[in-house]
């Protein structure tokens, strides 16, 4: 009696276990949810996306999520769809093409004829709190080079903080949103830094 009730226990047990799903995220958008409006005349530039650099705490397959007693809770079922440095630089470099009206060059070789825009970013802080906000600190910069011109380069930083609802899901969309508004400050200032030397931080 007592094996058959071990067996019946195990049995439950490995049904419970095997009902747990994982669920994937992705920082990267579709079109429809955030449409861009690509420029309407062709770049004089060429435009390369560096690695992205993140905080340790939260570079993690699972997402990591920070909690109001400021301790931080690691969801083992919830994951990003790539490392998390990864979604990040994926989705600022997609929207930063539709928005510079430029492919990503990065490890490819370049026209010798056309100046090249380099973007670097650097974030120091990726907070989700759920129910509350995503926000992201980063440090970015920008460098021109153009031939036999000096390389000129432009270094800003940005808070930008979205709010986000009660589910993991909109947490997850927030933090897009965030993306979206940095890709338009890069994308914007960059361009302006091409023709403009004298360009600042916004």
């Amino acid at each position: 009696m007592k094996t058959s009730l071990l067996i019946v226990c195990s049995l439950l047990s490995l049904t419970a276990c095997s009902t747990v799903v994982t669920r994937y995220y992705t920082l990267t958008p579709t079109a429809v949810d955030h449409p861009v409006q690509a420029p309407a005349v062709a770049p004089t530039f060429q435009f390369e996306m560096q690695a992205v650099r993140l905080p340790v705490q939260v570079d993690q397959p699972q997402i990591v999520v920070r909690e109001s007693t400021g301790t931080l809770a690691i969801l083992e079922n919830d994951r990003w769809g790539a490392p998390l440095a990864d979604e990040f630089h994926d989705a600022l470099t997609s929207q930063l093409e539709t928005r510079l009206g430029a492919r990503d060059l990065a490890g490819l070789p370049k026209a010798t004829d056309l100046p090249v825009l380099s973007v670097q970013a650097d974030v120091r802080r990726f907070d989700s709190l759920v129910g509350q906000y995503a926000m992201v600190d980063m440090v970015w910069s920008l460098a021109i080079r153009d031939g036999g011109q000096p390389r000129r380069t432009l270094t800003c930083s940005s808070v930008i903080k979205e709010p986000a609802g009660t589910q993991l899901a909109d947490l997850v969309q927030a933090h897009q949103k965030v993306i979206a508004q940095l890709a338009s400050t890069l994308a914007t200032t960059g361009m302006a830094f091409v023709t403009n030397p004298q360009t600042v931080c916004p």
